[in-house]
């Protein structure tokens, strides 16, 4: 599936409130962008990887420009906390350096309104 398609399906996901689905996406979607496009690295692959670990994750991929940048989990509320104890020391004992990670919730983002 091309990343075009994957993000089709995954507004589909979304609007529908299918998180277990979105989740799976946005795995394969990580795949797909380490393996085809090759924009990933190997802490990249290794956040995502130790994030799907944890009990809880639904789904988790690269984001952003790649090569070094952010990666993004959707997790289960209940469990986000103890994922971020789990992936912190596990990141930490392999490169050394202790990632940053922040615990969001998603909200409706930007709209507008016309006034008057």
């Amino acid at each position: 599936m091309s990343e075009n398609a994957r993000v089709e399906e995954a507004a589909a996901a979304l609007a529908a409130g299918d998180a277990a689905r979105l989740g799976r996406l946005m795995n394969a979607s990580h795949e797909s962008l380490r393996s085809d496009y090759e924009v990933s690295c190997a802490e990249l692959d290794e956040i995502s990887a130790l994030a799907r670990a944890q009990a809880g994750c639904l789904g988790a991929r690269m984001t952003g420009a790649g090569f070094g940048g952010c990666a993004v989990a959707l997790v289960e509320s209940a469990r986000a906390e103890a994922l971020v104890a789990a992936v912190v020391p596990g990141f930490q004992r392999r490169f050394g350096v202790a990632p940053s990670l922040y615990v969001t919730r998603p909200t409706a983002g930007v709209s507008h309104e016309r006034l008057g």
